[in-house]
């Protein structure tokens, strides 16, 4: 049987993988990855420990700590969000209307991340009004995309 080969993609300049559009969105799905693979870590270690059996999890995590609570809800988060953002970049991207969303296509995926760490560290009044205004950003900035987009397919 041949051993499995990875090879590099070879993306040349103006390929879709090249807008930063295209590094959002896949910074996007990295950090949902990240944050699920933080809450399974932290189930695995229980089970493993003997502190819960596997079948006592809940799906928000609620009989866990409130740091495991809290990771449940960011991961939530960003399941919830992605079909708006996520959708519009990858809209952008297929009908080549980058030059919409790549301008501030970073700052979504930052705005994403801060809301997660903001969430994971406090649920103070302060971090849940950095948290929503960090969440406020990415939808002004949805709504911005979303009438672009839909301006530049009606022309």
């Amino acid at each position: 049987m041949p051993a499995l080969q990875f090879q590099q993609p070879n993306f040349h300049a103006g390929t879709a993988m090249q807008t930063t559009s295209a590094i959002a969105v896949t910074g996007l799905i990295a950090w949902t990855l990240v944050l699920l693979l933080l809450m399974e870590a932290g189930r695995i270690k229980l089970v493993l420990a003997g502190t819960f059996d596997v079948r006592q999890f809940r799906p928000d995590n609620g009989n866990l700590s409130p740091l495991m609570q809290r990771l449940t809800r960011a991961h939530a988060n960003c399941i919830e969000s992605f079909p708006v953002i996520g959708g519009l970049l990858l809209t952008a991207i297929a009908t080549g209307q980058t030059a919409v969303t790549d301008p501030l296509a970073l700052i979504v995926l930052g705005a994403r991340l801060l809301q997660s760490l903001i969430h994971l560290a406090s649920t103070g009044v302060i971090a849940v009004n950095l948290r929503f205004l960090a969440f406020s950003v990415q939808i002004a900035i949805s709504i911005y995309w979303s009438l672009c987009l839909l301006r530049a397919f009606m022309q």
